[in-house]
């Protein structure tokens, strides 16, 4: 339950069919165990989305017991793409498909509607803010950290200094979208990996359940066709072959190294770029059996090319709570900007 007078934010984290939601007291404390679901409504359109979201507020503080005065801001995310203001591409998205969404001010609607400020990331890099500040606590402010969030797509976020560095249109962190470099990553006669986005060889098209799908199930059900998969409409074979990965089946394990290696790639990328002291992997290879997560994640590290100075500070780990990550991570974003407002201080100590 909620304590006495304490000012909290909320997060809420916006999904194409549940929206979850978090309750964050301002000294720091979490007062939300688990999933706090309810319908999203976005296939309803952006009208019906935006009371959803209000009713996910008020079923956080109705369970939490904190009464809605002690409510400074709120946290919003979503999936993408939108820019850092919170509005939905112009070209719509997979969540949300219908006309009505393109372009649409999910944040500035919701903050409207609430009457409180709303703070908005999408939802790669809430669950990468989230990451950053649980593995580093109170060091969290002088570190910096790379995530990739392994799902549909390849979602991710850049953390510098414990903030989201999110761009100039919003769209840094887009770490799907980089291209990586194909040579040794893929097998004889493999095809070059296409991308929903238009590109070829980017690391969405290797390491995503789409990826999956379009490249290399299809690809290595060659290199096994007695495979009990071969069996299974693709689609429905993609979302089957962690579970073959996690009882160490060779398909799935050579598959599943092939996505290591290319978030590997993408980390050798990032060393070079922003140097980070973590780098952190989510997405469904966190929710998969210890055994296994933690296969994958060595395999992602033995791919990582990093300077000596750089391996000697730099550490890898899976994003935790990855349920919850996405309504605490902006929880975590609308107490920074509840911070960041300045007080009135001396020029001169």
């Amino acid at each position: 339950m909620g304590s006495a007078g304490v000012p909290v934010v909320v997060g809420l984290d916006n999904g194409g069919t549940s929206n979850n939601a978090t309750v964050l007291t301002v000294d720091g404390r979490f007062l939300v165990d688990g999933l706090l679901e309810i319908p999203s409504e976005v296939r309803s359109g952006p009208e019906a989305a935006i009371e959803a979201l209000a009713r996910a507020l008020d079923g956080a503080l109705a369970q939490t017991g904190v009464p809605r005065e002690l409510v400074r801001a709120v946290g919003l995310d979503t999936p993408g793409p939108a820019s850092a203001e919170g509005v939905i591409s112009s070209r719509g998205s997979t969540n949300f498909s219908q006309p009505a969404w393109r372009g649409f001010d999910v944040r500035g609607a919701l903050e409207r509607r609430l009457g409180l400020p709303v703070i908005y990331h999408n939802d790669g890099n809430a669950a990468a803010l989230y990451a950053h500040h649980v593995y580093f606590g109170v060091d969290a402010m002088n570190r910096s950290s790379v995530s990739a969030i392994v799902g549909t797509g390849l979602g991710g976020g850049v953390v510098e200094s414990g903030r989201v560095v999110a761009g100039a249109a919003g769209m840094a962190g887009e770490l799907g979208h980089v291209h990586i470099p194909l040579n040794g990553l893929l097998g004889p006669g493999q095809s070059e990996p296409t991308c929903a986005c238009g590109f070829t060889g980017d690391v969405e098209s290797v390491a995503s359940l789409t990826g999956i799908e379009r490249n290399l199930l299809p690809y290595w059900l060659t290199r096994y066709p007695d495979h009990p998969l071969a069996a299974e409409p693709v689609a429905r074979a993609a979302k089957l072959v962690r579970g073959y990965g996690e009882r160490e089946d060779a398909l799935a394990r050579d598959l599943f190294a092939q996505q290591a290696m290319a978030l590997g790639r993408l980390f050798t990328v990032a060393a070079n770029f922003t140097d980070p002291h973590a780098y952190f992997v989510g997405g469904g290879v966190v929710e998969a059996a210890p055994e296994f997560r933690d296969w994958f994640l060595a395999t992602v590290r033995e791919h990582t090319v990093l300077r000596e100075e750089q391996a000697a500070v730099a550490t890898f780990a899976l994003v935790p709570d990855r349920d919850m990550a996405g309504a605490r991570g902006v929880a975590i974003a609308a107490l920074e900007a509840l911070r960041a407002v300045p007080e009135p201080r001396p020029l001169v100590a």
